[in-house]
């Protein structure tokens, strides 16, 4: 289940991608199956090697377009090994949030994607995120936790700083916020509860089947109460 939406950031095929802070490697996945060239970007060498294993097994089963590119490259988002104007689209998703100079990290993702290019970030919302924060010190209390809960205008400014235009922003991912609620309300750190269990594979059916009532009913909770903030911006061309 992706958080940005693809059509925003004009992806088509041919057209370079970067997934900084790729994770599980969701977007860079579906990136790839758009045809578009993909690098996926982590600090974990485990979540690349996860990344590489799935997009090996996906150009097997020919989920991938013939002669579509990718990589996948172990980096500091402070630092990042690509020239400047490399990309045509960023994607930095859940991660502004674990680093500490978050405007250096907004600078380099400027600075790598071209002029004309956009960029699309996601962070946690703020009042969902601060329940969370507030239920248990471990969700955000621990190496490579969060450290910091951002409001939207805030984190507008950052990049408008970084000399980027927004372009519009959205919520995503409603039914998550009760998840993670639910997880903290009873330690963060233990996921085998039997709510949280149940409720996880609530979320498992979404993501692998979601009925048009769920997708409709995940839709109008979103304004409201969205685990996800996005905020899409464009690189001027002057």
């Amino acid at each position: 289940m992706l958080t940005v939406d693809f059509d925003r950031l004009r992806l088509e095929p041919g057209r370079r991608l970067l997934d900084m802070g790729c994770g599980g490697g969701r977007h860079a996945f579906a990136a790839l199956k758009r045809g578009a060239t993909v690098i996926a970007l982590d600090y974990s060498e485990g979540e690349l090697k996860e990344v590489r294993h799935t997009v090996a097994a996906m150009v097997d089963a020919g989920e991938v377009p013939p002669a579509t590119g990718w990589g996948a490259v172990n980096g500091d988002a402070l630092r990042l090994p690509f020239d400047d104007g490399s990309f045509d689209a960023v994607v930095g998703s859940e991660v502004l949030e674990h680093i500490g100079d978050d405007e250096g990290a907004i600078a380099e993702l400027a600075r790598v994607l071209r002029p004309g290019g956009r960029m699309a970030v996601t962070v946690p919302t703020r009042w969902p995120e601060r329940i969370c924060w507030a239920l248990d010190h471990n969700y955000h209390d621990t190496p490579g936790g969060h450290v910091r809960i951002y409001r939207q205008h805030e984190l507008e400014l950052k990049l408008e700083r970084a000399g980027l235009l927004l372009r519009g922003s959205h919520h995503a991912h409603a039914l998550h916020s009760p998840y993670w609620w639910i997880r903290c309300a009873g330690g963060v750190d233990r996921p085998d509860r039997l709510l949280a269990r149940r409720y996880h594979d609530v979320l498992v059916w979404q993501l692998t089947r979601n009925p048009r009532w769920l997708a409709a009913l995940d839709r109008a909770l979103n304004p409201v109460m969205g685990k996800s903030l996005v905020i899409y911006t464009e690189k001027p061309t002057r």
